[in-house]
């Protein structure tokens, strides 16, 4: 089974994509950042809520010094996690020319078109239980505008922009 996928077609530089090593990636997210994004108004309001959340656990615990138990944590999270990637950096990262519209995703079972301006709301599955996609894969495509339980696009081949 071939795991990279080639990005082609109306950009200024063709790419390959790896979902392999997307497991040491910061950017991958847990199904529930994909499908239940939360809503904050402004930058101002995250921030405060951020801060208040951290001050009070401060008050109520006590200062905290990071210890060995994250990093484990990270690394069981890693081995045992599914993981999900946002797929509109990498066609960004490809330069789409100003012509380009649209984005043809080629998988066994036939060929999907995705206008460019909806990238955005498209996430690659690259990762279920700590084990790269096999038998299906190499990423599923499932559009965070939808529900969870949609029917993704599987064996994804490649990407065209045109």
């Amino acid at each position: 089974m071939d795991s990279i996928i080639q990005v082609s077609g109306l950009v200024n530089f063709s790419i390959t994509i790896d979902p392999t090593v997307w497991i040491f990636d910061d950017r991958k997210q847990t199904a529930d950042t994909v499908f239940e994004p939360i809503e904050v108004k402004d930058d101002l309001e995250a921030y405060t809520k951020e801060a208040a959340k951290h001050w009070d656990q401060e008050i109520t615990e006590g200062a905290k010094i990071p210890d060995q138990s994250k990093k484990s944590y990270k690394k069981v999270e890693m081995l045992t996690g599914t993981f999900y990637m946002p797929l509109a950096p990498f066609i960004k990262n490809a330069g789409p020319k100003e012509a380009a519209t649209t984005l043809t995703i080629t998988s066994n079972d036939g060929e999907y078109t995705i206008p460019l301006q909806e990238i955005d709301s498209i996430f690659l599955l690259f990762c279920v239980k700590g084990k790269p996609l096999t038998e299906d894969g190499p990423v599923h495509i499932y559009d965070n505008k939808k529900a969870k339980e949609q029917t993704p696009i599987k064996n994804i081949k490649a990407f065209k922009i045109t």
